[in-house]
């Protein structure tokens, strides 16, 4: 098995393509054509990660965050990132990114604190924007069934909890060939009329390639005729953060004292207490100041995130209780949601859960 075999995967439950735009994922070190020996997983790739990596056969690291964030000018070994993909390089170690495509997956970052929480009754916080396309053809009305079965196997037609989504309509088509042309029905040079189906589906963004590939594979015409087009529909399994329900109300105190047990984090720091009951609960792993707009528009009672400043405290504004459990501690649990979905992948290779805590951060 080839290292870009588990790229593919990995792509599947999160498409690279819904990470943020300022995000740098996807495979940061090594050749994607190599072949594989083992997978570790970690929060973040550190030099102690890489020589896990050595010593554990494991020549892929997939990583929940980048080691390489931001443009490399130079390889001195004059910071950590740099001895990082140094040490990587010179032992063919593999790294690989999956950051923000995981936080806007469904059952992704978020989900997995949702789960970990107990909550029930999952949506996104913040749907991603343009992420559902449309796609309407047109085709001979004996083709239509066959075409929209292969726009189906290819990923088309999916809303929400529905496949095989399409609507199709007939009509009267008209085209004329040039002197170089070779159409299926008619003469060229020719202007010819004939009945055609339209068919429509959405699908979304990160099928595109497939669903286009489909279509031209079962259209019968030499040129086949489609339009595209984004949708402004919200998707409701793509996009950031999540709002979800306690199954019974508890008290602020309760809550936070259960909050700080499950994400095992040593501190909590929140806004003022408001005196009310907690019920519905909004998440967003990582550094989430810019959500806390979204969590209160939603009515959440309490807004769970990391790295919140001193003035972020402020716009609570007692509409909602604030609570900043850490930025490795909303994210801890990530790596055992990729652990688990790579195991069950690949039954055949090593898949090493990275028990190296690499949490920068210490509480006094």
């Amino acid at each position: 098995m080839k290292i870009k075999e588990v790229i593919t995967i990995l792509d599947e439950f999160a498409p690279l393509g819904y990470a943020e735009a300022f995000d740098n994922t996807g495979l940061l070190v090594g050749d994607p054509e190599a072949n594989l020996t083992g997978i570790l997983v970690t929060l973040d790739t550190l030099e102690a990660v890489v020589d896990q990596a050595i010593e554990k056969n494991c020549n892929l690291i997939v990583s929940f965050h980048p080691i390489i964030f931001k443009g490399l000018k130079k390889l001195t070994g004059a910071t950590y990132v740099e001895r990082v993909v140094q040490k990587a390089i010179k032992n063919d170690i593999h790294i690989f990114a999956i950051h923000t495509a995981l936080d806007n997956c469904f059952e992704g970052v978020n989900a997995q604190i949702c789960n970990t929480l107990g909550l029930i009754n999952k949506k996104i916080l913040i749907p991603q924007k343009e992420t559902i396309k449309k796609l309407i053809t047109y085709a001979p009305l004996e083709m239509v069934e066959t075409i929209k079965e292969a726009l189906f196997n290819a990923g088309g037609g999916t809303i929400g909890n529905y496949d095989e989504c399409s609507f199709t309509s007939e009509g009267l088509g008209s085209f004329k060939g040039n002197e170089l042309s070779n159409p299926v029905q008619g003469t060229k040079g020719i202007r010819e009329s004939t009945k055609e189906g339209m068919i429509a589906i959405t699908f979304a963004k990160h099928e595109q390639k497939n669903i286009i590939s489909a279509l031209h594979k079962a259209h019968p015409y030499e040129e086949v005729a489609y339009e595209l087009t984004s949708l402004e529909n919200k998707n409701q399994h793509i996009g950031m953060g999540m709002i979800a329900e306690l199954e019974k109300p508890m008290t602020e105190d309760a809550f936070l004292m259960y909050l700080k047990e499950k994400m095992n984090t040593a501190c909590i720091r929140h806004s003022n207490k408001r005196n009310k009951l907690i019920k519905k609960v909004a998440v967003l792993g990582g550094s989430g100041s810019f959500a806390i707009s979204n969590a209160i528009a939603q009515g959440a009672d309490i807004y769970v995130t990391a790295d919140l400043k001193y003035h972020d405290f402020y716009t609570a504004e007692n509409k909602i209780l604030l609570a900043d459990i850490g930025h490795y501690e909303s994210e801890q649990y990530t790596k055992e949601l990729l652990h688990t979905f790579l195991t069950n992948k690949f039954t055949n290779f090593a898949v090493v859960l990275s028990q190296i805590n690499t949490n920068p951060i210490s509480y006094f």
